[in-house]
Formats: C-alpha cells, structure tokens, sequence
C-alpha cells in the first residue's frame, strides 16, 4: 500500500473485534479515513502513527467516516478541532453523527421494540439496554462539513475516490473506490476473518414503519461489490483482502446454509426469533440478544421472501414462525 500512498494505522477499541484500520492518505488533501473510537489511548497511538510518517494531527485536512459504528467515528470531533480537517460522510449519516448520543437512545430504544416484539425477556432487554447506554461515551457528535452521495467522486490531488452507498452492515455503510489503483476502502462492509454482522438498525430516514431486512440488503451489497474490478480490498479490520470475489462467494455460500438450518428448526415447531437463538447459541442469545436476533431475522426475512416460511403473531403476542 505504501507505493500508492496509503498507509494502515491500526488503532486499539474496547470491542470484541479488536483494532480499527485507519487509512491515512498521503495527497493533497492529507485524508484520514476513519478514526477509532473516543480514547486517549486511541488518541495516543493515531498521533504515534502519523508521528512514523512525518505527519500530526494538525496537518490532517479531510477525515472520511466509513459508517455510524463508534470505533470508526468516535474520534473525529476532536480530531476536526485540532486540525481544522473537514468531515466527510454520506449526507444520510450527516443528521445522525450531529445528534449523537440521541441518534444512540433512538436505536437502543427500536432495538427493545424489536426484541420484545420477538420474544426477549424483560430483564435481559434491561440489561441490554444499560450496557449499550455505557457504551456512548466512546463517541461523541460530528460535524459533517462535506456530505457525501452516492455515485459522487471524491477528488484529490493524485486520485478519486468513488462514493458507493453499500448499507448492510450498518444503514450507513459507504465505501470508496479507487478505479484507477483498483483499490477499495472497505470500513466493515467487507471483512476477511469475519462476516460482519447484519444488524437490523433503525433506518436513517426514520421509516421504520416495516422491518428493515439487513441481511437482505447486505447480500445485495455484496453482490455489487462482487461484480467490481478490483486488485486489493481495505477492510475496517484486519488484513487486505485480494480476492473479494471468491470470499464474497463463500458468503453467500454461508448464509444459503444458515437458511437450511433456520428453516429446519422452524419446522419443528412455530418457535420466536429468539427461541431459535437459543437452540443455535444457548446463553450467548442471552448476553448478545440484538446481534443474535439479527442474525436470525436476517435470515428469516430471505426464507419469508422466498415463500418457505410464514411470521404470525402468537397467543403471547410475540411473533412467531412456521414452516409452509
């Protein structure tokens, strides 16, 4: 990466995925993409980083937010004060960054909608709750300067980026695309020790009047980033990717079999989103309810979809699945 002017900046979090991959860009403007979550420890070694490069925080002139996920936002505040840089991020992200931690509260309040409505128990949901409130002070708001679109080129000295809205992951997920070098600056929308999670998020545009299908969305994401020529893709962590083609194949792959599986269990009975959470991850559908939840809605939403399952609302009023 370093002939084309990119440079890997690991940065610690506090979360299970481990270090966040900024991207520091050496043109004109000097860009950063992404920029870890809202630590001094986090603080210390971006400014060590660039320190290795002959660079400060205060020679930064534009950061770049990948997506609304706190250990890639949570720093640019402080960052944008020091160095006076502009902030770029999708214009649908823009409202939601300024609001934080209100945007947080919104989506910690749909998350327990949703899983009260699929079957999660009160305590467990209060706790849940609790934990994602401690949470928040590893970010704080942001102020969009340069509001992104899809489609849009992104023009610096010695390269353009091309803006490509590619939600899934989050509602937010932007990558950049480098057509010239083949390069793609990923953030968590393509990852190559993990699949990421498609977590159902509150929508950006407020309409939540229907479930958003994230992993439906995901998937065709996906299939667009596929179908992209590209030599090297930049995750938001861990190592390069130089074959996203045939990772993005084993994840489709993947998720036909989770499909299969999901549609087995649903066929034993007329089980809740989390009845099935438990029968595949036992005490984890208890401490990560919301991911889990996901996880099988997502891939309930593709058997729904296809026609080979059908959602009621039980005696209990919590929704529930059988086969058809």
């Amino acid at each position: 990466m370093d002939e084309a002017g990119v440079r890997c900046l690991p940065l610690p979090t506090p979360f299970a995925i481990g270090p966040i991959n900024a991207y520091l860009i050496e043109d004109d403007p000097l860009t950063l993409i992404d920029a870890g979550p809202n630590s001094a420890d986090t603080l210390v070694e971006l400014a060590r980083g660039l320190a290795t490069y002959g660079h400060r925080i205060e020679d930064l002139r534009l950061i770049v937010v990948t997506h609304q996920h706190m250990d890639h936002f949570g720093l640019v505040d402080i960052l944008a004060r020091r160095s006076g840089a502009d902030v770029a991020a999708l214009d649908l992200l823009a409202p939601w960054l300024s609001e934080f931690p209100e945007s947080m509260d919104r989506d910690d309040a749909y998350a327990e909608e949703v899983m009260a409505a699929h079957g999660v128990p009160q305590d467990a949901r209060s706790v849940l709750r609790a934990v994602a409130a401690i949470f928040h002070g590893w970010a704080s708001p942001a102020t969009v300067t340069v509001p992104l679109h899809h489609d849009q080129r992104l023009a610096l000295r010695d390269r353009k980026l091309i803006v490509r809205h590619r939600p899934g992951h989050s509602p937010s997920d932007t990558v950049f695309e480098d057509a010239d070098r083949g390069m793609l600056f990923a953030g968590d929308h393509l990852i190559g020790h993990v699949s990421s999670n498609a977590v159902m998020t509150r929508p950006l545009d407020h309409d939540a009047r229907a479930r958003p299908q994230a992993l439906v969305t995901y998937l065709e994401s996906m299939e667009q980033t596929r179908d992209t020529a590209l030599e090297v893709v930049l995750p938001g962590h861990g190592a390069p990717i130089t074959d996203h083609r045939r990772l993005i194949e084993q994840r489709f792959s993947m998720h036909d079999q989770r499909c299969n599986k999901f549609e087995q269990l649903i066929a034993r009975g007329q089980p809740s989103a989390y009845e099935l959470a438990q029968s595949l991850w036992g005490n984890v559908a208890v401490t990560q309810a919301y991911l889990t939840i996901s996880e099988v809605l997502g891939h309930v939403d593709l058997l729904l979809n296809s026609g080979r399952v059908r959602e009621f609302a039980g005696d209990d009023g919590v929704i529930r699945f059988e086969a058809v």
